[in-house]
């Protein structure tokens, strides 16, 4: 037997162990591989509108890429640990270190081209399939398959260098132990863990403060608390794990009529022990799949943004011309864009609205404006008309004025924004007493109002009689073309709008947005990053579930052992299914359950930024995350207690 054939050997009589491993990697792979199929296809990659999914797809083979590494670091790092005593009976029996490094290097690179050759045939084989799939996804027409040299040099080169750098990392792992510590394994002698009171009350603590922060967050606050409160729940989250929660058990074993109640005294007994040794397991379960919920609930919500993207596009195509006044004809630019309309066969009504600029002296609030974008009340209510929108705001009348709202994302932002007061430097005022109940002009196509907040208030709607009366400083002027549907106009004026705007802020005299284009663009944004991040949780739900498969085929034999001692005492088959069962649904759903708890609360936060609930979608996703993982938790239970009852005497 050569070196090799022993090297191998090892991998196929640890297959159990390494069964996980080897499935997560060669899914790893294959999506990669899909993925840059998408993103190679000529029909993506030279599309103007779906390059913007080309670049999500990236984004999700880069996710995939740094969590896979991680993945294998960690799988590698456990799997040597399970297996000091065998590397301690090798050195034992003369293999030298050198060898022992090369042995262990051959295995890992046997895996990692088992699962780079398996996850890159699975991707031919499935390729066609996922084109459709994206396809669909995205509203296009079906991707024919097309196999582009760049996917598949772009994925064997990225994963064969991941399992290199990885295998030449396990020299560290083993390190220069002595034998007697390499034959004492992994496993330790089950004491009692200790725990501090006070790191069990700081978990408490953090964790009820990260809650509470989003919360309370308000929508123009939610991106700055964002950061802490992350970094205050996973710190929450593994001090739970390592302390609380052993803690809490400790708290159990000390009310008797609980502890010795039945099987409980063996359920409990050795719960703690087993809790701190899963506990670095739990916490990167939990995280991976908190991260994972959250990705996923909020880009099924992208029915719901679309939307809210109707309501934000009130003309198929806006118009404004700078520094011009209401009597001056329409440029060339406006004649080119009725010009496409009319060629397209697309029917349309158009509607011009001046648009005045006023000197602010002074405002009350935090903010600062120094120039007040103004229209007119009756202005106003004929782009609702032309847009289809119906309202029952009352007139305005003296010194009222309704804030102009750029996107629905702006109805979020109302609560914590101060209404003011401006005072013109001609001597009138302006008093904010409320907000435009829909968009009357289309952001982009007008400075933003003070924006410290954020949000995309474009103005300010005041009565005809003090528009009549303010003096401006500069008028532009709104042509807005409108249309029953607006999606029509993809790619109309596109030498005038990159990607269908062209903001009031740009240096050019003229400001536009071509709603068709901009709505195709969001729409398959969005919902490319919905297929991406459906792929990049399924990706991180099995490595999850690969975590927990492999910690309990670790201490399989030790458990058998267990089992069998108590068998004798005698145990019976139905207690040791009810031991076992607890026990699992601890080691599944307690991680899945505090995930869920963490998405729970980061969806409230997000909430915030959005006008319409997504809270059916988000409902959604939790639930069937908790329904998979049910049927993984009884798939896995019926064959642990299998290959537990074996040789039980």
């Amino acid at each position: 037997m050569t070196f090799r054939q022993f090297a191998y050997r090892n991998v196929t009589r640890n297959k159990r162990k390494y069964a996980a491993y080897f499935v997560v990697s060669a899914f790893s792979v294959m999506i990669f591989f899909v993925c840059a199929l998408f993103i190679y296809h000529p029909d993506i990659s030279k599309s103007l509108v779906y390059s913007t999914a080309a670049h999500t797809m990236m984004a999700a083979e880069a996710i995939i890429y740094v969590f896979c590494s991680l993945f294998v670091l960690v799988s590698v790092g456990s799997f040597l640990q399970s297996r000091k005593m065998e590397f301690g009976i090798l050195l034992m029996h003369g293999m030298t270190k050198r060898q022992l490094n090369t042995m262990v290097f051959l295995e890992n690179m046997m895996i990692g081209t088992s699962a780079i050759l398996t996850g890159t045939l699975l991707g031919l084989i499935l390729g066609k399939l996922f084109l459709m799939i994206g396809s669909t996804f995205l509203g296009i027409p079906l991707l024919t398959f097309h196999l582009p040299w760049q996917a598949l040099v772009l994925t064997i080169c990225s994963f064969a260098l991941l399992f290199i750098l990885i295998s030449l990392s396990t020299f560290f792992f083993i390190g220069n132990e002595s034998l007697m510590r390499l034959f004492q394994g992994e496993r330790k002698a089950e004491e009692e863990p200790k725990v501090s009171l006070v790191l069990s009350i700081l978990s408490a603590l953090l964790l009820l403060t990260g809650y509470y922060m989003a919360a309370t967050a308000q929508a123009a606050s939610v991106e700055k608390v964002m950061f802490p409160v992350v970094v205050i729940t996973v710190a929450g989250t593994y001090l739970f794990y390592t302390q609380l929660s052993i803690y809490t058990v400790k708290l159990l074993k000390t009310i008797r009529r609980l502890y010795w109640n039945h099987t409980n005294i063996i359920t409990l007994s050795g719960l703690s022990y087993r809790w701190k040794e899963n506990a670095r397991m739990f916490f990167m379960v939990t995280i991976v799949s908190a991260v994972s919920f959250t990705s996923v609930g909020v880009f099924a919500s992208i029915h719901t943004l679309s939307r809210e993207l109707k309501l934000d596009y009130p003309a198929a195509v806006g118009y404004v011309a700078k520094g011009k006044q209401s009597q001056d004809p329409f440029d060339q630019h406006v004649d080119e864009i009725k010009e496409e309309l009319t060629t397209l066969g697309l029917p349309y009504e158009t509607l011009s609205i001046p648009i005045k600029y006023a000197e602010v002296e002074s405002q009350s609030g935090p903010d600062r404006t120094l120039r007040l974008p103004l229209i007119a009340y009756s202005d106003y209510k004929l782009a609702l008309l032309r847009a289809g929108f119906t309202t029952d705001e009352r007139p305005l009348s003296g010194d009222e004025g309704l804030v102009m709202i750029g996107s629905q994302r702006d109805r979020s932002l109302q609560a914590g924004r101060v209404k003011p007061i401006y005072t013109l430097k001609q001597g009138l005022s302006i008093q904010e007493t409320g907000y435009t109940q829909h968009v009357p002009i289309a952001e982009y196509l007008l400075p933003e109002l003070d924006g410290r907040d954020g949000g995309d208030f474009s103005g300010v709607v005041i009565s005809d009689e003090l528009y009549k009366a303010i003096d401006p400083v500069q008028t532009d002027l709104y042509t807005g073309f409108y249309m029953d549907d607006f999606p029509r106009t993809v790619g109309i004026a596109a030498d005038l709008a990159h990607k269908g705007k062209r903001s009031y802020e740009s240096n050019s005299p003229y400001a536009i947005v071509v709603s068709g284009t901009l709505f195709e663009i969001q729409r398959t944004l969005y919902n490319t990053m919905l297929f991406a991040s459906l792929l990049v949780g399924t990706v991180f739900f099995i490595a999850a579930g690969s975590f927990l498969y492999f910690r309990l085929y670790t201490d399989l034999d030790h458990d058998r052992h267990q089992y069998s001692t108590l068998s004798k005492m005698g145990l019976t088959d139905q207690e040791l299914n009810r031991i076992v069962t607890i026990q699992l649904s601890l080691l599944f759903f307690v991680p899945v359950g505090v995930a869920i708890l963490h998405s729970v609360f980061a969806f409230i936060a997000l909430q915030r930024l959005f006008y319409l609930s997504i809270a059916v979608e988000t409902g959604a996703v939790l639930l069937g995350y908790l329904a998979v993982q049910g049927l993984y938790f009884f798939f896995i239970r019926s064959r642990y207690l299998r290959n537990l009852k074996k040789n039980l005497i």
